[in-house]
C-alpha cells in the first residue's frame, strides 16, 4: 500500500508509503465521507467494495449498476449499439449520482478517461483508493473477458494496453494506492481501513 494523492495538498509517487506506517483511531467518523475504488478490471473493486461497505456500515453502489439501470440493458449492448462515448456519459453520470451520498463507490476501470470525472473525484469529499495488481494476476482473475467489450481477443494484451493508457488518471486523483495481487479481500479491506484512520488520526 502506498500514498498517491496523499492529503490532497501534496502528490507523491506511489512507492513513497509503505503498507502500516501508520495507524491510529477507529472507525468512528469514517461513514461520514464516500470512499471512491478505483483501478483496472480484476483488481477487486467490486467485491471489495461490499466487503468494505459491510465493515464501514455504508451502503455500496457500483457505477456499472447505475449505468445498467439507467440504460435498461447490459452495458455491452451500449457499447455494441452505441458506442464508448454514450457509455462514458452514462457513466459520468452515474459518478455524480453515486458522489451524493456517504457510501463505498466502486467504479468501472475506465473512470479516470474522462476529465470531467478525474475532476470530480478530485474535488469530493471521498477517500479514493486505487486498487491495483500484477499484469498476469489481473488477467488470470479477467478469464476470457467475456461481457467486457474493452477487452475483446487478446484479453492479457488489451488489459495490459489499458493500464497504460489509464495508469496516470489513477494516480491523479488516488489517495492510496493498494496493491491486491497477493490479497486476498479481507486484506484489502483491512489494508483500506488502515490507510483511512492514518489520514484521518
Amino acid at each position: 500500500m502506498s500514498l498517491a494523492r496523499g492529503d490532497r495538498r501534496r502528490k507523491a509517487s506511489p512507492e513513497s508509503i509503505p503498507t502500516g506506517e501508520r495507524r491510529a483511531g477507529s472507525l468512528l467518523g469514517m461513514s461520514s465521507r464516500s470512499v471512491v475504488l478505483v483501478g483496472p478490471m480484476g483488481s477487486g473493486k467490486s467485491t471489495v467494495g461490499r466487503a468494505l461497505a459491510a465493515r464501514l456500515g455504508l451502503d455500496h453502489v457500483d457505477t456499472d449498476d447505475l449505468v445498467v439501470a439507467a440504460a435498461g440493458r447490459p452495458i455491452s449492448e451500449i457499447f455494441e449499439s452505441d458506442g464508448e462515448r454514450r457509455f462514458r456519459e452514462l457513466e459520468a453520470e452515474a459518478l455524480v449520482a453515486a458522489l451524493t451520498t456517504p457510501s463505498v463507490v466502486s467504479t468501472g476501470g475506465g473512470i479516470v478517461v474522462d476529465d470531467v470525472n478525474r475532476a470530480h473525484l478530485r474535488s469530493a469529499d471521498a477517500f479514493v483508493v486505487w486498487l491495483d495488481g500484477s499484469l498476469d494476476v489481473l488477467a488470470a482473475r479477467v478469464g476470457s473477458g467475456r461481457g467486457r467489450p474493452l477487452l475483446e481477443g487478446d484479453v492479457r494484451g488489451a488489459l495490459e494496453e489499458r493500464i497504460a493508457e489509464r495508469g496516470p488518471g489513477y494516480l491523479e486523483v488516488a489517495d492510496v494506492r493498494v496493491d491486491t495481487t497477493h490479497m486476498r479481500h479481507v486484506d484489502c479491506v483491512d489494508a483500506i481501513v488502515a490507510a483511512m484512520e492514518g489520514v484521518t488520526a
